[in-house]
């Protein structure tokens, strides 16, 4: 198939540490590509791929302060993937509702990953293009109130073989927290977890700008480089010691994610998760095989005690089977291959009931 795989700009695909959607998309570039198929990837001109290479700015615009109007490049990058959409089959975009509008005005149908949330203002136009086909990364992050023509939950997948398994944790023994430093990820609840357990916690990642304040009120004042440790932002290599090594994990959100890559990292490190049920960890977190959902600070406390029932082998199998680049791609492929029968079908032709009768029917 030829596939246009369209990602943000404003970060590097992959990204050098911090970058879910970015990580998914290189991921995905690259299994579709080793499966046979024709790949373009429209992104920012550092991105690592082994798709064919498509910018509109030479770096990503996070990189470049003389970038003021992130939007004009956003516009630019659709503008070029929609003028050559006779060129691809299937049109995969990654840029929330930025593309909604480009989608309807070509016959080459768009998948759309709905990898953020619904907010008041971006529900007007996700519903005002309900009936093109959606694609969810989890269940729970679907509003089926919307309306919309969601044809698939696909799990986002890692390389699970890029991540060194830690069949023992550390001793002394730590608890790890990866993440932003913002309210929602729950840091302060990682931080009260720690202290009450009297374990150490070791925690990476960004503060955003507009997390400054919280971090600077409610993290700062108790990292004191002992117990509760601030490591910084960390790369892939970094994230795996400091998960792989931790005897918990901790995930304490306080709002629903729609996915949480940090948790599927953490357990194919060999680290089990404690972590709020909220949003997608039920679908991730097997209660009692490799983690514990915990509805409270409480909860999370007791659950410290109960992690020797965990087998963390389970933890890197349980990824495997679910979470992997491999089944990502599989999902995705079914997708495309959904949209495309359908495509025909509407224009009069044959349904068409597999890739194989699609590649040799001469329309891919």
């Amino acid at each position: 198939m030829r596939i246009a795989q369209v990602a943000p700009l404003w970060e590097r695909v992959p990204p050098p540490a911090y970058g879910g959607i970015e990580l998914v998309v290189a991921l995905l570039c690259n299994e579709l590509v080793r499966q046979g198929h024709e790949v373009t990837l429209f992104a920012s001109g550092d991105s690592i791929t082994d798709a064919k290479l498509e910018s509109v700015h030479p770096q990503a615009l996070r990189l470049d302060s003389s970038v003021k109007e992130y939007g004009i490049y956003e516009m630019l990058n659709l503008a070029r993937v929609y003028e050559r959409a006779d060129e691809f089959d299937v049109i995969h975009s990654h840029m929330g509702c930025a593309a909604l509008v480009y989608a309807n005005l070509v016959k080459t149908p768009t998948v759309h990953t709905l990898h953020g949330i619904f907010t008041p203002d971006n529900e007007k136009l996700f519903t005002h293009a309900k009936d093109q086909p959606y694609v969810s990364i989890s269940d729970s992050q679907r509003e089926p109130r919307l309306g919309l023509n969601v044809r698939a939950t696909v799990y986002n997948g890692i390389n699970v073989d890029a991540f060194t398994f830690h069949p023992e944790a550390d001793n002394p023994p730590y608890l790890a927290f990866l993440g932003r430093l913002s309210p929602e990820k729950g840091p302060h609840h990682a931080i009260e977890i720690a202290k009450r357990t009297g374990l150490p916690l070791k925690m990476a990642g960004k503060v955003d700008v507009v997390d400054k304040a919280f971090f600077e009120a409610e993290i700062a004042p108790h990292i004191d480089g002992e117990q509760i440790q601030y490591l910084g932002e960390a790369n892939h290599v970094q994230k795996n010691e400091l998960m792989g090594r931790a005897l918990a994990t901790l995930f304490p959100i306080t709002w629903r994610e729609p996915f949480g890559l940090v948790m599927v990292e953490a357990l194919a490190s060999g680290s089990p998760l404690i972590a709020m049920p909220l949003g997608s960890v039920p679908e991730i977190v097997e209660d009692g095989k490799v983690g514990f959902l915990c509805e409270t600070v409480d909860d999370c406390v007791k659950a410290v005690a109960k992690l020797d029932q965990i087998d963390r082998a389970d933890c890197r199998q349980h990824v495997r089977d679910n979470f992997s680049m491999q089944s990502m791609t599989r999902g995705y492929e079914a997708v495309y291959q959904d949209v495309l029968k359908k495509r025909y079908s509407q224009n009069g032709h044959r349904k068409l009931a597999s890739m194989k009768e699609l590649a040799t029917s001469g329309s891919i």
